[in-house]
């Protein structure tokens, strides 16, 4: 899953691929990243089409990145739903456990040392979890939680009609991000906007991410 580029506006940022919000700082900034979603429905569409939810540390203005989180796709006219973790460069891994539409999902990524960092998926819906310890050496100066148009190939897919995607509990070195407007990133594809989260709710530690049909 590539990041693809990012404009700064005033009112946040635009994307070719992700929609949701972002966080940049400085390097070694961010150790601790979480959140929870439900997976969404996918709707029928024309076209095989793609989505993925996910937190992830790095990747926003750099290059690397940490991050897990869930698939949503519809292929050869069925919907497709998985979860998976990835750090790039690698490409993703799916996780070999079962994940339904409407599943309730807690991720969590956090640095254990300085080279060493856990990444947990928990399905609370079905009662499983799931728990890597990898190698990252990343810049850890910004922390993401996305919606995303996965990469397919070598081009950006074609964005999946999802139900939206709430995400609550959002946290950030173990505390809720305050997140604000200016950290909303909207996805436009061809001109047109695709997915845009709604404003941050009172608490600043969650959201709700809508397709823009």
């Amino acid at each position: 899953m590539h990041t693809g580029k990012t404009n700064s506006l005033r009112f946040g940022w635009i994307s070719s691929n992700w929609s949701g919000y972002a966080r940049a700082g400085y390097k070694g900034e961010f150790r601790r990243i979480s959140a929870e979603w439900n997976v969404p429905f996918v709707l029928p569409s024309s076209k095989s089409s793609y989505s993925s939810a996910w937190i992830g540390i790095d990747g926003f203005e750099n290059s690397n990145l940490i991050q897990t989180g869930t698939g949503h796709d519809w292929v050869n006219g069925k919907a497709s739903y998985y979860a998976w973790w990835e750090i790039l460069p690698d490409v993703e891994t799916v996780i070999p456990f079962p994940v339904s539409p409407g599943d309730r999902i807690r991720a969590t990524i956090y640095r254990i040392n300085r080279t060493r960092w856990c990444i947990t998926l928990h399905n609370l819906t079905q009662s499983w979890t799931f728990r890597t310890v990898q190698q990252y050496t990343g810049q850890q100066s910004s922390a993401e939680w996305i919606v995303e148009a996965p990469s397919v190939g070598n081009s950006i897919s074609r964005m999946a009609r999802n139900t939206p995607v709430t995400f609550k509990c959002c946290r950030l070195n173990g505390r809720s991000p305050g997140l604000v407007a200016k950290e909303k990133g909207i996805m436009i594809q061809q001109k047109q906007v695709v997915s845009i989260p709604r404003a941050p709710g009172p608490r600043g530690d969650s959201f709700i991410v809508k397709r823009n049909d």
